[in-house]
């Protein structure tokens, strides 16, 4: 039989015309596995009817034949030699179709394989053999298809296939890589046989589906039974520790895998170093590294990720460059960790150089790297180049449309960051909370209030996405930037559940803004009552009273303070300059270039004077100490844009960033340079991302 043939064609050639007398028969055999039993082979409920589909169509059925005379017994006997000649070529047929079944399968013509087998389940063909249901796994393990699952283990319970614990193990394999695990569970406890093989399967399809904590019960299990556990049940169980955050147990089995000297397997150390990061020990983390045999893609990746989530992006950073000297390939989820670490340290330099090795390297189509530079270039004020690269994905998920979203709002474009949101939900994606935080952000940033209000209400309505308290507290700020106080202050009263802290502290921000004392000193009583060792909500307190010469007020602030041991701590602000951190503190003096960098910043408070700049020493500085009054004019900020400004061409942009919320004099400061030096500066502080371009900001004097 020839598969480069169409299916149709296979099909019409075995006159393939029948239908079905009762269609939800049919879709209950396909349910039947679930009730099966290994002892009793047959399944009781016999398989649906058929019947010929000409009385569907009007058309009258053949007469019966009359009982056979005398005479007529030789054609009795050519009839049963013929019955038997047709019962001979059904078995033939059914070998062809089982041949063609496992020719397609090596093909990889896995959606024609299960088609074909359609064939077989009509004839109710029971000589399949153990190769062919082999071959039909493998097509519904690649297609994914639950369906399939179910079709070719009802068929294999009815046929005369040897269920024995490999073809059992196969049929196992089928549902966990199918994600079926609660029939798996059923199945592997029906399993009268159980090998290793088994144990390992149902294990990892726990693991792979979240369930941690009956992984590694089962584990437990196996422990008691095997006593040769290989590297693969170590590095599966470990994984489920990691996901649970145990790292006593994970300490232990580091030991037993010592002992049984499968310590030093590629995949148990990889899962090893993932383990203590994740649970915490990035210190046990890099030991396991340092005495890999053989550093491999993935223990890189591993380490490299780990030093990045715990906050160590200067030491992950320094590694991905000792990994591209090792001479090790990176793959695609190598330069997603870094674009993710040069985000938080503001690095444009070592992005743009991980970008262009991403694409060199093969991978400037991957999701998951483009997906990280959009969300760096828009975090970090180059949305125009974020765009480029969203647009050049040839697939995008919920995740890349999201990072564009909240670029766009981070930077004030809240009428882009709504068209793309438009354009998300035309183009079929659907959004989630992520999107709808983003899209509510943009409105917020942008002032676009009426907008706002239609996609919050939409929500719900259109949706069918509950609003989450941050969507609340979104909202809240919305209304406080138009100043709407008391709408505002309605609002959280009214907002299901307890009211949270994020939405107290946006009502205290937009009362410090406007000036109203009363709502603003209510606001800062309750987050007390909710963080009352939060240092910041205090802060703004302060703010308000130094802002509305209430003195007396913020003497009584500060005492609380002291009482407290809260202590307010010097801004640090960091800026990268040739692929080098910078460091700057308020009033420094260590930096070698410290001469150069001051008589710049004089000669620039110089220059913004003329255009109506006067030092607004009257606030108190959020987070910081009493000191940094006397130094209004050195603060760190004004300091790494000094040294910045000396240390670039002039088309550079100025990226910052900075421990505590920026000041007011400072934002005023920086808006005036990006005017007069004609600079584009982004500086992301302890509140938000704040883009200075031509004496104006994204946040619109808003934080």
């Amino acid at each position: 039989m020839d598969i480069s043939r169409p299916l149709d064609q296979i099909k019409s050639s075995y006159e393939f015309a029948c239908s079905l007398s009762n269609p939800t028969v049919f879709n209950h055999k396909f349910q039947l596995y679930e009730n099966f039993s290994l002892k009793k082979r047959r399944c009781s409920t016999s398989f649906p009817q058929f019947r010929c589909s000409l009385l569907d169509q009007g058309l009258k059925p053949r007469p019966m034949p009359k009982p056979p005379k005398k005479g007529e017994k030789i054609f009795q006997k050519d009839t049963e030699s013929h019955s038997e000649k047709t019962r001979l070529g059904n078995s033939n047929v059914t070998s062809d179709i089982c041949g063609q079944i496992e020719k397609l399968v090596l093909c990889k013509r896995y959606n024609e394989a299960l088609e074909l087998f359609e064939i077989l389940e009509c004839e109710k063909a029971v000589d399949v053999k153990g190769d062919t249901y082999d071959a039909l796994i493998v097509a519904c393990i690649r297609l994914k298809s639950i369906r399939g699952v179910k079709r070719v283990f009802s068929h294999m319970l009815d046929s005369d296939v040897d269920l024995n614990l490999y073809m059992m193990n196969r049929v196992l394999l089928m549902h966990v890589k199918c994600g079926m695990m609660i029939d798996a569970r059923q199945l592997f406890e029906s399993m009268p046989e159980r090998n290793s093989v088994s144990w390992n399967m149902i294990i990892g399809g726990l693991v792979d589906s979240g369930d941690y904590r009956e992984a590694f019960r089962l584990f437990l299990m196996m422990w008691e039974k095997y006593s040769d556990v290989g590297s693969r049940t170590f590095a599966m169980v470990i994984r489920a520790l990691a996901g649970l955050g145990l790292i006593s147990p994970g300490q232990q089995l580091h030991s037993c895998a010592l002992k049984m000297g499968v310590s030093h397997d590629v995949f148990v150390s990889c899962t090893l170093i993932d383990m203590y990061s994740k649970c915490g020990n990035i210190g046990d983390a890099r030991f396991v590294f340092d005495t890999m045999p053989k550093k491999t893609t993935v223990g890189w990746n591993s380490i490299i990720a780990g030093y990045a989530l715990h906050g160590y992006s200067e030491e992950a950073l320094s590694l991905y460059y000792e990994m591209q000297g090792s001479g090790v390939e990176m793959d695609h989820f190598t330069y997603s960790i870094i674009v993710r670490v040069c985000t938080r340290l503001a690095s444009l330099e070592h992005a743009k150089q991980a970008h262009a090795r991403l694409v060199r390297n093969g991978f400037g189509s991957d999701i998951v790297a483009n997906t990280a530079l959009v969300d760096f270039y828009s975090k970090w004020g180059r949305v125009k180049d974020a765009r480029n690269v969203f647009e050049r994905m040839p697939q995008k998920n919920l995740r890349s449309w999201n990072a564009l979203i909240s670029g766009y709002g981070n930077y004030g474009r809240g009428a882009e960051a709504v068209e793309l949101f438009e354009r998300m939900v035309r183009e079929g994606m659907l959004p989630n909370h992520v999107t709808f935080l983003a899209v509510l952000s943009a409105c917020r940033y942008s002032g676009l209030s009426d907008r706002g209000w239609q996609i919050f209400e939409s929500m719900r309505r259109d949706y069918k996405v509950k609003p989450r308290a941050m969507h609340y507290a979104c909202m809240v700020e919305l209304l406080g930037r138009e100043g709407l106080l008391d709408e505002a202050f309605a609002l959280i009263k009214n907002a299901p559940g307890s009211p949270t802290k994020n939405m107290w502290a946006a009502l205290l921000t937009a009362c410090r803004v406007h000036k109203n004392l009363v709502l603003g000193k209510y606001a800062a009583e309750q987050l007390y009552r909710l963080g009352p060792e939060k240092l910041s909500n205090y802060v703004v307190l302060l703010n308000i009273y130094y802002s509305t010469g209430k003195l007396e007020e913020a003497a009584a602030v500060l005492q609380t303070l002291r009482r407290k041991g809260l202590r307010m701590l010097p801004v640090c602000t960091w800026i990268e300059i040739k692929k080098k951190l910078h460091v700057f503190s308020t009033g420094d003096k260590s930096h070698p270039q410290m001469k150069e960098i001051y008589d710049n910043l004089d000669e620039v408070i110089l220059q913004i004077s003329k255009h109506g700049y006067v030092p607004q020493g009257q606030n108190f500085l959020p987070d910081v100490d009493e000191r940094e009054l006397s130094m209004l004019l050195h603060h760190s900020e004004k300091l790494a844009i000094s040294f910045g400004l000396i240390s670039t061409p002039s088309s550079t942009p100025l990226q910052l960033l900075q421990s505590h919320r920026i000041c007011s004099d400072c934002h005023n400061v920086i808006k005036l340079i990006s005017m007069v030096c004609r600079r584009e500066i982004v500086v992301r502080d302890a509140s938000r991302f704040h883009h200075f371009k031509d004496g104006s900001c994204s946040c619109g004097d808003y934080w």
